[in-house]
């Protein structure tokens, strides 16, 4: 098949929902095409952090209660919410910075809560001890392969941008936590030295509006679980690499560092830098473009495809496989942030969640 002529749209973009208010990061659709998104605290007016969308409204989810927290160390309340994630077994996860504006975390803040679609109620909430969610530690994506352990395991990507960046492994049946690749290499940023990169024409840089410039020091961020479980899949913010790791190792406990971190493979270059990864069930990877307007898919043999490259793709962020057949993601302009432009707000609402069939005839590259 051949590749696209020009700067051509590919794929077939769906507008499915506009956000006029706080910019969304994560999105989540159920089996039964419940739409779930999220707005991390980041300096917008956020009404609720985790919300339903319902005829096309934005309603807290699950209620006002859950959105309400008293302090950024509340466990019974929603701080500041990054990634919302339905299980194979249809469940809402929801993954607590409790970082707002990036502060240092508290115990009880940093959490990840279970939700019962059937009846809209929480069912699980575990926190995180002081060793694992570390006062740097920014909790950012996760992913859950229920296969492994009396009740499933969740990996999430420390992101961090001001300390160590590293996976978090959680039992789901304990609630016990641990961190693996911590501070490895795979899992930070690149220096600017061998990743320069470049959104809508412009070096992608922290412009601070008193300061120099200086390189995005964003860590593990996207993730993603290979079809049979055996590899977890992560990236860098900053970084057009990225990389995987057995889980048999990341969920044995008896293992060292050194014995993890023997096992992570180098998956190399993906032409571009990722905010999210995902996965379907037929062995394919899924994975954002920001330098491109783009969405990119790895086969099982390895050739990539674009699934969507589209102008209105400004920042691709999160990606959701639904059972509907269609591929989910929000584009929510981060970069047009002002810790990104001099201290001044370039975004343009609204921002958008977008969809596209992942089988409509995606370009491959050669």
């Amino acid at each position: 098949m051949n590749g696209p002529v020009g700067d051509q749209p590919v794929g077939e973009l769906e507008l499915v929902h506009t956000f006029t208010g706080a910019m969304p990061t994560g999105v989540s659709v159920s089996h039964t095409g419940r739409i779930f998104v999220n707005f991390p605290k980041w300096g917008d007016q956020v009404p609720a952090t985790v919300v339903e969308l319902r005829d096309g409204r934005e309603v807290p989810f699950p209620d006002e209660a859950w959105n309400s927290p008293a302090g950024a160390d509340d466990p019974t309340a929603f701080v500041s919410v990054q990634s919302v994630v339905v299980d194979p077994t249809d469940r809402l996860w929801v993954l607590d910075t409790g970082s707002p504006m990036f502060q240092p975390t508290r115990p009880g803040g940093p959490k990840l809560v279970r939700i019962d679609l059937d009846t809209d109620t929480v069912a699980q909430a575990i926190t995180f001890p002081t060793d694992v969610a570390l006062p740097s530690t920014y909790l950012n994506d996760v992913r859950f392969d229920l296969r492994r352990g009396d009740a499933g395991t969740a990996y999430i990507t420390d992101s961090s941008s001001s300390g160590p960046n590293g996976i978090i492994v959680v039992d789901l049946a304990s609630g016990a936590s641990w961190r693996r690749l911590h501070d490895h290499p795979s899992t930070k940023a690149e220096p600017l030295s061998t990743f320069r990169p470049v959104v809508e024409g412009r070096p992608f840089l922290e412009r601070p509006a008193d300061g120099p410039p200086k390189p995005v020091a964003i860590g593990s961020d996207g993730i993603a679980i290979s079809a049979d479980g055996a590899r977890l899949h992560y990236c860098p913010l900053a970084s057009r690499r990225w990389y995987s790791v057995a889980t048999d190792a990341l969920t044995d406990r008896t293992r060292d560092d050194v014995e993890v971190a023997a096992t992570v493979v180098d998956e190399g270059d993906k032409g571009g830098g990722s905010d999210g990864l995902e996965t379907d069930d037929a062995g394919r990877l899924y994975l954002t473009s920001y330098e491109q307007n783009a969405v990119l898919r790895r086969n099982p043999d390895g050739e990539y495809e674009t699934v969507a490259h589209d102008p209105r793709l400004l920042w691709p962020d999160t990606l959701s496989v639904a059972a509907d057949g269609y591929l989910y993601l929000t584009a929510n302009q981060l970069h047009r942030q002002p810790r990104y432009q001099c201290g001044q707000d370039l975004r343009r609402r609204p921002y958008a969640l977008f969809r596209v069939q992942i089988d409509a005839g995606p370009v491959r590259l050669r």
